[in-house]
């Protein structure tokens, strides 16, 4: 796949999961959950908006200038520490669990995919289009990472961000 064709294809990719992204904003009635989907899909519009620059630099250029975006690692710690702190005052609805749990799952395989697309392209691709994906591969995954803690988080499942709230065994 040539470069702006990956360029075209990741924007879709990106489309996609923002309108996920505000889609659960507008149907769950849980505070935490509209604070993970709002974090979201502003992270989601920057990476619209980049992608837009850099196919447009492609095009006029034949070349990208690689830049980093905001690093996933601190985004997670942000919003872990949001969410301890939003969840110790706002308990979910059980009610609306389910709709929120659908929701979550939804985001989930769209960040996989998205994941697995920009993996593809960071090993297909050379030079800016490598470097350029490979980044966007560090922040995708950081997103399956957040989503699938709030699954674990909603679902009262017992692990935050794969790790156990709580051991069975004696120590």
């Amino acid at each position: 796949m040539k470069l702006e064709n990956a360029l075209k294809t990741a924007l879709e990719f990106e489309a996609g999961v923002w309108d996920i992204y505000r889609e659960a904003m507008a149907k769950t009635s849980d505070e935490a959950g509209k604070h993970i989907f709002q974090v979201l899909c502003d992270e989601e519009q920057e990476h619209l908006d980049y992608l837009r620059e850099c196919l447009a630099q492609w095009q006029k250029t034949g070349k990208i200038k690689v830049r980093t975006l905001s690093p996933p690692a601190a985004a997670r710690e942000s919003i872990g520490r949001g969410l301890e702190e939003l969840r110790k005052t706002v308990k979910p609805q059980r009610t609306k669990l389910n709709i929120e749990l659908e929701l979550l799952k939804k985001a989930l395989e769209a960040e996989i995919r998205t994941s697995e697309f920009y993996r593809e392209m960071a090993a297909k691709l050379d030079g800016e289009g490598q470097q350029l994906f490979h980044h966007f591969l560090e922040i995708e995954d950081g997103h399956v990472a957040i989503v699938q803690a709030e699954i674990d988080n909603v679902g009262n499942w017992g692990f935050w961000f794969d790790t156990p709230e709580f051991r069975l065994e004696a120590e």
